[in-house]
């Protein structure tokens, strides 16, 4: 049973007091443990020079009971991967009565979950690449027949490219999908768009400039999201006025039709032959480091990362007490 109420109206902060105590939640123990360091300290960074009265809180090292039994009022959720962006930290602070950034349990649990978040916007009337799910090694063969190559091979939850192969040959991949398998038991093989990748930001139902991606490696993995200096990010896109308005839309469709709040990121590509775009994933705890895409669109739209910062944690007022 939910202690918090959602509410359907966004309530803008005065001073930073309106906040009260600030809890960003940062680190945990998934895979992505590094990078929600990064974006969290970033967060907390922001906040406090805001004004905020912001703490760092590692659910790694502290009971999440923690946080009503030391007043926090709020939280910033700034961890990713599963255990925070997958619905599970979302229940815990419901259960707690403690209001968060962000999408809700149901649109996390989703979202976390690539496959199921493209049955559910390719059954909207999206388009998606075609697919194929790989539950043993009987199925990699039949995955070619049906999908082509090349093909990304990819585990179905997990964020930051993590266990993502792209498939060349057939000889590649029964060690991509070993790969894929060591991270999440459900994979699955998506045909590879020849073409541009490109990302929407969204946050409180408005799109930020789209972004095109140009990594200097085969596609775009956890290096080049987090490390790599030789990718190129171009904001603005590059796009026309008409094509930019039809990936608007779509970002803003697939952040509905999955039940996204607040604040986010949605991936596509863009098909070379056709202009075509095809819906790739939905990010609802983007990264907020230095080398990150959603501050980038943000400060394109005119927004800083202090106030983007402070907008993101205006959406927790969509959860208040009862």
């Amino acid at each position: 049973m939910s202690l918090l109420t959602a509410t359907s109206a966004l309530r803008r902060a005065g001073p930073a007091a309106d906040f009260g105590k600030v809890a960003v939640l940062l680190g945990g123990d998934s895979t992505e443990r590094e990078i929600s360091l990064l974006s969290g300290n970033a967060v907390l960074a922001a906040l406090i020079r805001r004004g905020v009265d912001a703490h760092a809180f590692d659910p790694l090292t502290r009971p999440v009971q923690s946080l009503v039994s030391e007043g926090f009022d709020r939280a910033w959720i700034a961890l990713h991967g599963p255990g925070g962006e997958d619905g599970t930290m979302q229940g815990a602070l419901e259960w707690l009565g403690v209001p968060y950034t962000g999408s809700g349990v149901l649109a996390s649990a989703l979202t976390m979950d690539k496959l199921k978040t493209k049955r559910v916007v390719v059954g909207a009337g999206y388009a998606a690449p075609e697919y194929a799910v790989l539950s043993s090694a009987a199925d990699l063969q039949p995955a070619i027949r049906a999908v082509g190559l090349p093909m990304m091979v990819k585990p179905a939850s997990q964020g930051s490219s993590l266990g993502i192969t792209k498939v060349k040959s057939a000889a590649e991949l029964p060690q991509a999908y070993a790969e894929a398998r060591a991270v999440d038991p459900i994979v699955f093989a998506e045909r590879f768009i020849i073409g541009d990748e490109y990302t929407v930001g969204v946050l409180h139902d408005r799109g930020l400039p789209s972004i095109r991606i140009q990594p200097a490696t085969e596609f775009y993995d956890y290096q080049a999201k987090y490390f790599r200096n030789d990718t190129q990010y171009h904001c603005p896109s590059g796009l026309g006025a008409q094509a930019e308005a039809e990936l608007q839309a779509a970002a803003l469709a697939a952040f509905k039709v999955t039940d996204c709040v607040g604040w986010g990121r949605v991936d596509f590509m863009r098909e070379r032959a056709g202009d075509k775009f095809f819906f790739i994933e939905i990010n609802t705890t983007p990264g907020m480091t230095d080398h990150s895409l959603v501050p980038m669109a943000a400060r394109q739209a005119g927004i800083d990362f202090e106030e983007l910062v402070w907008r993101v944690l205006e959406s927790s007022f969509l959860r208040e007490r009862k």
